[in-house]
């Protein structure tokens, strides 16, 4: 990378973080899934609804990042959770493909609740690039799940979650909200100078799991594992947020 993109980038992110002291609360509703444990677990039909159960928790550092912000701009309100459950509830469901979604605080920085999908192909569907694509042949003999994530389509589908989760994850440097293309290693290197080490060992060690049950026997599963009619993932955070690489997931069944 460039010292003059290094020094662009640090402009803007530091332009970026005089905003997030100011509404630092709202900061902590876009970062939950910026360094956090996730695990997702659920179902998709056969006529492409699907029933989730979502957990996420902050981890140690970025909670602490989280609430200093909130003290430093005086708008911490004592008790207050720093993942506001609900607020993150009605935020995502006015995003295309949400039949209804549910959260609560099962702690200050953590959440948990269910999200259901009224079509899995209409989620978070962005307009020019595919997010899901799902096939159910006419006879029910089988189909297929393909998810596709690139840095063409990652601000696209951020911004149709909300406007503000796409600024505070281009505060935190994330390709998958700038568009900028890095390299991991980069990556970490320009968290590290803006954040500390804590932030970006947090990000490297963090995994979104998802274990889902399909329509019928899975006969493979691009990018996990596979028993019966689950597959299961395991997909490193650093690899969405960089997207050095575009990410492919595809999950066939009979």
């Amino acid at each position: 990378m460039s010292i003059a993109l290094c020094g662009f980038i640090w402009y803007n992110a530091q332009t970026m973080l005089k905003k997030l002291a100011v509404i630092a609360p709202v900061l902590a509703l876009a970062l939950w899934c910026a360094s956090c444990a996730a695990q997702i677990n659920g179902s998709l039909k056969g006529d492409g609804q699907a029933d989730l159960q979502i957990r996420a928790a902050l981890e140690p550092r970025m909670t602490a990042l989280i609430g200093g912000l909130a003290a430093a701009s005086g708008t911490a309100q004592p008790g207050a959770p720093i993942l506001d459950g609900p607020a993150i509830a009605a935020s995502m469901s006015a995003s295309p493909g949400v039949a209804s979604v549910s959260f609560k605080n099962t702690a200050p920085a953590a959440i948990e609740g269910p999200l259901k999908i009224a079509k899995i192909g209409d989620f978070l569907a962005p307009g020019k690039a595919t997010f899901i694509d799902f096939e159910q042949n006419a006879r029910g003999g089988g189909g297929k799940c393909t998810i596709t994530l690139s840095l063409a389509s990652g601000p696209e589908i951020l911004a149709l979650i909300s406007p503000e989760i796409s600024d505070y994850l281009s505060a935190l440097m994330a390709p998958l909200a700038t568009g900028e293309v890095m390299t991991k290693a980069q990556y970490v290197i320009l968290v590290s100078s803006v954040y500390g080490r804590s932030i970006t060992d947090e990000i490297s060690k963090a995994v979104i799991r998802a274990s889902i049950e399909f329509p019928g026997p899975v006969l493979s599963a691009q990018g996990g594992t596979f028993s019966g009619r689950r597959a299961e993932f395991a997909i490193p955070l650093l690899d969405v947020l960089v997207l050095e690489t575009p990410l492919s997931y595809e999950v066939v069944w009979r």
